[in-house]
């Protein structure tokens, strides 16, 4: 109480310390505790797919569809399999006169016993014994049917097609789950719809295996290897098992091995940058302690005088400190409330502080104790160790050491936070260089929206009134996403391939509108044509730049690839060839694609571009009004295709932000100290700096005089942060392909912005002693 200012300032810095660590750590929790709500996780796998190609090995999701009841059959160690299609599919379900969307998949009735799902109503053995049932989530069942307490048996439409009774309801699925849906149907439904999954050389869904007890993954995975190539001797799949464990956190495979980085390393990123402002805020307290040493000398020798040891001066020192991180750590329990909405907001989850949670409570005392024993060890140490004779007698005290680690402290402070600061500008760079990347196709004003109802159907009356709207420039269907990977083979061959050459390649069924809306470019031959699409022996195709490179010199133009071992006869002659784009992996070089020009049943997509300086919501009203005549049961939903692209660096994004933040936060933790410690310096030279006014010193000779000292510091701090910083970042960067450089000038903001931040922190200080009245400081000599 009698040292507000000093209290202050440790409390306050360490509990922001405290708080952002909480934060990062309620964060980390949530992530590391991914899929973790399954009781089965240690023996659950995800079947993936290694094929190698001529210049790398590219690893899938998806397996055939006969493989996992073979696998279950035929390999020992196997308890269950789990077949699901892939990618929750938006389906309209309409109950009464109500109609919304919902997502989900289609999945073997294992599911129930593989993963843990409760039913609340309803169970796993009779979920689905009649073919079009499904089984819902409890916030589903709320969705459809408000407050009924019984739904079983209740019936929903399905794409105004086919009545589905209402099985079961199971629990709401954690937030952070792989498994996500908000219904479930019957894969055999899908099965029955899908003749291209009965054979061995298609991919087309999920498999899920559970292993039984003790069972060693590695055995199941060498009698997988050739499982698939023995059935198929064309295949180049190998199929592998990657642990439920990993599923969110390893996710990264670099040439059909498994790096052991993904999530991960965002954790152990925030883990280590949590650790760091703690320990920035533990310097702030040893800065401030040993600083005001003198204050408390003469009660070191007073107590040594009667009697106290070293040790019980040191425990009286660490318990301070300690006392100090506790009261911290209530402060920045506050904090976390306070600031844990936008916490929430910014990393799109729904952590809570936990309070009643003894694992919470038991990592908070932690922090607390870790801090108070590091914050107060040197400080103790120091204290305690000061000579009772030359305290009592007014001698100077030696405190040449002191002086040199408090320094060194400030150093190492401005060193984190400006290698913090670097690091900030060379990620925000790194995500603008991939979002500002030529896409070799134009994603602004295109529009995209689901091909339902009798949109297919009734296409070129609904272009036209789109078309009459005046706000749609132009109109396409495809039967794929433009931004992700889609289908693609590697069976395609022409003459002059050579022999045993693996190329993946992928394909796009689209109407003769497609590269016009997508603003392709196109190089050679002709664009497509509505003819294009009547015969379905000689198909005329569209290829990008890269296929043309790999078939030959020569024009593509005229030349004809075919599917190996078909023997149907279907030819497809190149008609044109448009520039590469990028899709699937934004960092990366895409593979080459084949544009097949198809007839609109034959998709699921429609793209509209808007025409420039379009008012946007009212061309989304007109659109509207266009296709909810063409369909009125279906509720019109869409999405821009600048907006799915930026959902493509969500990760990229949230570290981005999360950087920035807690940047800020290390260099106003680092401020807090060094105020302190301008405010103890000013005080020191108190007498110094009135016989300086009196002798004819400036108040900004003054001023530059307390600054000298600090801004010294910082500028030591940027010669070991440059080079600490640089080192970092390289390799950061060489994890993408596509990358910038670091520039020259990023040091050099960061050093200025460093030097400017210290010089604002200590200024106030410094004016502050430089104008005060000299006269107060010198009647008492």
């Amino acid at each position: 109480m009698r040292n507000k200012i000093y209290s202050f300032l440790n409390i306050f810095g360490l509990a922001i310390g405290i708080a952002c660590a909480g934060l990062i750590f309620l964060w980390v929790e949530d992530e590391i505790n991914f899929d973790q709500y399954n009781v089965k996780k240690d023996q659950i796998y995800y079947v993936r797919e290694n094929q190698k190609y001529d210049t790398y090995v590219a690893t899938f999701g998806s397996t055939p569809g006969i493989l996992g009841p073979a696998i279950q059959a035929e390999i020992p160690g196997i308890a269950n399999t789990c077949r699901m299609s892939q990618n929750n599919e938006d389906k309209l379900i309409t109950i009464g006169d109500k109609s919304m969307y919902a997502s989900g998949s289609y999945a073997e009735p294992s599911l129930f016993n593989m993963f843990t799902l409760p039913f609340v109503q309803g169970n796993a053995k009779t979920a689905f014994t009649q073919l079009y049932s499904m089984v819902i989530t409890e916030k589903t069942a709320k969705k459809f049917f408000g407050n009924e307490k019984d739904v079983i048996g209740k019936k929903v439409r399905v794409d105004n097609k086919q009545d589905y009774v209402i099985a079961g309801v199971v629990k709401d699925i954690p937030e952070n789950s792989s498994l996500k849906f908000e219904w479930v149907a019957p894969f055999q439904i899908w099965f029955d719809q899908s003749p291209w999954a009965h054979n061995w050389g298609n991919n087309c869904l999920s498999t899920f295996v559970e292993l039984k007890q003790g069972v060693d993954p590695a055995t199941v995975d060498k009698l997988l290897y050739n499982f698939i190539q023995k059935r198929e001797p064309q295949s180049i799949a190998r199929p592998f098992l990657w642990s439920m464990n990993d599923w969110h956190l390893r996710d990264e495979f670099d040439n059909g091995v498994q790096t052991g980085g993904g999530q991960i390393e965002y954790i152990r990123l925030f883990t280590t940058i949590a650790w760091i402002i703690l320990l920035i805020a533990c310097i702030n307290f040893m800065n401030l302690a040993t600083a005001r040493s003198e204050k408390r000398a003469k009660e070191v020798g007073v107590r040594k005088v009667l009697g106290a040891e070293k040790q019980s001066l040191i425990f009286q020192f660490i318990g301070e400190a300690v006392f100090m991180a506790l009261l911290s750590a209530l402060c920045a329990v506050a904090i976390i409330l306070l600031a844990l909405p936008a916490f929430n907001v910014l990393v799109e989850k729904n952590l809570s502080i936990g309070l009643n949670n003894p694992l919470h409570i038991t990592v908070l005392l932690l922090i607390a104790l870790v801090c108070g024993l590091v914050a107060g060890s040197y400080p103790s140490l120091y204290l305690s160790a000061f000579n009772p004779v030359f305290v009592l007698k007014g001698l100077k005290l030696k405190t040449g050491s002191a002086n040199f680690i408090r320094k060194g402290l400030v150093i190492l402070q401005f060193t984190i936070s400006i290698v913090l600061i670097i690091s900030t500008i060379i990620i925000y760079q790194q995500i603008q260089h991939v979002k500002n990347r030529s896409l070799g196709f134009n994603k602004n004003n295109l529009l995209q929206t689901a091909v339902v109802g009798n949109a297919a159907k009734n296409y070129p009356s609904v272009k036209q009134e789109l078309l009459n709207t005046g706000v749609v420039e132009s109109i396409a269907l495809s039967d794929h996403n433009t931004l992700y990977g889609g289908n693609n083979t590697n069976s395609l061959t022409w003459q002059g391939k050579a022999p045993g050459a693996q190329i993946l390649i992928s394909g796009r069924n689209v109407t003769p509108e497609f590269i016009n809306t997508s603003q392709l470019k196109l190089l050679k031959g002709r664009d497509f044509m509505q003819t294009d699409s009547t015969n379905s022996k000689k198909l005329n195709v569209i290829i990008t730049q890269s296929l043309e490179k790999l078939m030959g010199k020569e024009s593509a133009l005229g030349k004809t690839l075919w599917n190996e071992g078909d023997t149907s006869g279907t030819i497809l002659t190149v008609v044109g060839v448009v520039n590469d784009y990028v899709y699937g992996n934004m960092y990366g070089k895409p593979d080459p694609v084949v544009f097949t020009c198809t007839a609109p049943v034959n998709t699921n997509t429609m793209y509209i571009r808007l025409k420039q300086q379009t008012n946007v919501e009212t061309a989304l009203a007109q659109i509207q009004d266009v296709l909810k005549k063409a369909n009125p049961a279906y509720p019109f939903t869409y999405q821009f295709v600048d907006d799915q692209f930026n959902k493509m660096f969500l990760s990229e994004m949230l570290i981005s932000k999360l950087s920035r933040v807690f940047t800020a936060l290390a260099i106003i933790i680092s401020c807090l100290g060094l105020f302190g410690l301008a405010a103890y310096t000013a005080e020191r030279r108190t007498k110094e700096i009135g016989i300086r006014k009196v002798l004819g010193a400036s108040v900004l000779g003054i001023t530059k005089l307390l600054s000298k000292d600090f801004l010294q510091l910082v500028a030591i701090s940027c010669l070991v942060a440059f080079p600490a910083a640089w080192w970092m970042m390289h390799n950061w960067l060489q994890g993408y392909q596509y990358r910038i450089g670091i520039s020259w000038w990023i040091f050099i903001v960061a050093g200025v912005a460093a030097i400017l931040i210290a010089l604002l922190t200590i200024s106030f200080q410094s004016i502050k002693a430089a104008i005060a009245n000299p006269v107060k400081s010198l009647r008492t000599e």
